[in-house]
């Protein structure tokens, strides 16, 4: 999958152009201010086709991020919903932004249903973002299906695990991956999969 600089420049300034819109209703729960426009020109610069976020913050200028990328790549968003608080006002406020976003096309939103078993109907992922806040989040990371010749995945709030564990940490001995981890908000570990080569991560093995 060839880099597109101009997919990734325009999902950029789409992004810049939303998440700066003073609707409250646009900008309410914000998540990794300083980073949003690099995520989203990340995935659409990669052509991602299958863009999947697992969120506990209902919509945020994340979600609208991804949207955009997705609309730019001419994929989908899959938004999983986690509602450990039971808290519809956020989910409202995802149908809310999806829509006057123009994005609504393009962002599939799942609430009530494990975000694992949610996981287990998707294969082949290009782009994934996961919020380590989900009490879950470890077998999310061992339930996530990448695509192996040319994958993303991201993992925000890292500083917030209790366990201590990282999605790189799990696929460290793969071939063909790469990670870093971003001093930004409460932690962001970006990890590149199928560098070079075939890399073997895939659910449920790690080799």
């Amino acid at each position: 999958m060839e880099w597109s600089p101009q997919d990734a420049m325009k999902a950029y300034l789409q992004t810049l152009h939303l998440v700066r819109d003073p609707n409250p209703a646009e900008t309410a729960g914000v998540v990794e201010p300083q980073c949003l426009e690099f995520i989203s020109a990340l995935a659409a610069g990669k052509r991602a086709k299958l863009i999947v976020e697992i969120t506990t913050q209902g919509v945020t200028p994340l979600t609208v991020a991804l949207g955009v990328a997705a609309k730019q790549s001419g994929g989908q968003l899959i938004c999983i919903l986690v509602d450990d608080d039971g808290d519809e006002d956020d989910h409202r406020q995802v149908d809310a932004g999806s829509t006057t976003t123009g994005l609504d096309h393009v962002i599939k939103l799942v609430r009530g249903i494990s975000p694992c078993e949610m996981l287990m109907q998707l294969n082949n992922i290009d782009f994934a973002v996961i919020d380590c806040k989900f009490h879950g989040y470890l077998k999310l990371f061992r339930e996530v299906d990448v695509n192996p010749s040319a994958s993303t995945v991201i993992v925000h709030n890292l500083h917030r695990t209790k366990a201590g564990v990282s999605f790189a940490q799990i696929v460290n001995r793969t071939k063909g991956v790469e990670s870093v981890t971003l001093p930004v908000g409460e932690g962001i570990e970006l990890t590149r999969i199928g560098l070079g080569s075939s890399s073997t991560v895939k659910r449920g093995r790690r080799q």
